[in-house]
């Protein structure tokens, strides 16, 4: 099978075939709504209707769960929670016997103070400083600071965003801290921490909806919110979880059989999600885009310069989990097989994306480098493509602004990993057509 290698003389011919590399804009991602469940056919609407009901009921005991805190203190405005980021979330990596000492319990306890009323966990929280007081918010609120009322960001409630998600790792990580936490401590200290855990896992199953997959925020918050959301590895990351509390392996050995039967239902629809939302243009399968509409399941946009495409780095991830399975049916081998001949043809060689000093970060040529894979592919043409923050789609990374290509991964390695990974995993699941 010839592999068509992306170089970068390709990639400048591909910019200079429109004028200014302007190829299309980016459309906002549509929420879930009733109107749009009623496109439905009539026997699916029922477990959507019930989808969103419980969305907006949860959100609203949310709602009133702080306001009533508030009002009982006396409060007339509510505090902000501290902030955090990847190096500051709750270590998994520890030694077991650390998950024991005071200081992880006392990370514990604030973790567990963070948790909604619904189960999950808001993003770039600092669990370090302290328990959550009365009338503080569960989360930062976790969108850009360069919001517009153009921005497909722009959240439906101000004030109240990102209260409950799976993006930036959150909520799987809680979860797998507090478990760690579970199995180190006596089981008369571990009451507070498998109630914690457990509802976190109710949280996850109540998120994810009828076709399989999770949003990124939940309840839901609307917009691209509301959309099957690999980027970031937010399902996979859920995918993984479930997947390690079915097996009751290692820190999971207290998960009762009921809840490990939960927890591999709820991982297998979802799945099958992952089979459903491969993309399918004019040929074979191909790979994933980094959100999926969560009722048509074709690829959507998230943020202003995230459209709809095919993804180098999220669909390299998928691919990883998927060969992770132990015993992978017909269906999953395949979708294996084909992410992996898309991602192969896809590679970007002989190219380097590098600061050039006052010039912001430029792809430049660079005989012999390693390869990388574009964060988006156009779908249909398997071309790189690039976003700005007007909507507006390029061709070459070039061609968007300087604070676009210094503050955004438009490029990854992570795919030669997968790679890696599958030339060993095809040797005991041959495809019964030609691969990479």
């Amino acid at each position: 099978m010839l592999k068509l290698k992306i170089n970068f003389l390709l990639i400048a011919a591909s910019a200079s075939l429109s004028s200014a590399g302007i190829i299309g804009t980016n459309s906002p991602s549509l929420p879930i709504t009733t109107d749009r469940i009623a496109t439905l056919p009539k026997k699916e609407q029922p477990s959507w209707k019930t989808y969103l009901a419980l969305s907006e009921k949860q959100l609203q005991a949310d709602r009133t769960f702080l306001f009533n805190e508030a009002m009982r203190r006396g409060l007339r405005e509510l505090s902000n929670p501290p902030k955090g980021n990847s190096k500051n979330r709750p270590p998994l990596n520890n030694p077991p016997l650390w998950y024991a000492q005071p200081d992880a319990l006392r990370l514990a306890e604030n973790l567990v103070s963070f948790q909604t009323p619904a189960g999950g966990w808001g993003k770039n929280l600092d669990f370090n400083e302290h328990r959550r007081a009365p009338g503080e918010r569960f989360a930062t609120g976790g969108g850009s600071s360069r919001l517009t009322e153009f921005d497909n960001d722009l959240p439906r409630n101000f004030g109240w965003s990102y209260v409950g998600t799976f993006d930036n790792s959150a909520t799987t990580t809680q979860l797998r801290y507090l478990a760690k936490v579970i199995t180190a401590v006596k089981p008369s200290q571990s009451e507070i921490y498998r109630a914690s855990f457990l509802r976190g896992l109710n949280y996850i199953v109540a998120a994810q909806n009828p076709n399989g997959g999770w949003p990124q925020v939940w309840p839901l918050e609307g917009g691209y919110h509301d959309a099957i959301t690999f980027n970031d590895d937010a399902m996979v990351n859920v995918l993984r979880l479930l997947r390690d509390v079915s097996n009751g392996s290692d820190e999971f050995a207290f998960a009762s059989q009921s809840t490990r039967k939960l927890a591999l239902s709820t991982m297998e629809r979802g799945i099958d999600c992952i089979l459903a939302t491969q993309i399918r243009a004019e040929g074979p399968p191909t790979v994933w885009c980094q959100q999926h509409d969560p009722i048509t399941l074709q690829p959507t946009s998230a943020r202003n310069y995230e459209m709809p495409s095919q993804s180098g780095s999220e669909s390299a991830e998928i691919l990883l989990f998927l060969m992770e399975l132990p015993n992978p049916g017909a269906k999953i081998v395949a979708a294996v097989h084909a992410a992996a001949a898309w991602l192969a043809k896809a590679e970007i060689h002989d190219v380097a994306f590098k600061s050039m000093g006052a010039d912001g970060r430029e792809l430049v040529a660079s005989p012999g480098a390693e390869p990388l894979w574009a964060r988006y592919y156009g779908i249909g043409t398997d071309l790189p493509i690039f976003g700005e923050r007007d909507k507006t789609i390029h061709a070459s990374v070039s061609e968007i602004s300087k604070e676009r290509r210094n503050g955004y991964s438009w490029f990854s390695t992570k795919p030669r990993r997968a790679l890696i990974q599958y030339a060993a995993w095809r040797e005991a699941h041959p495809s019964k057509t030609a691969g990479p």
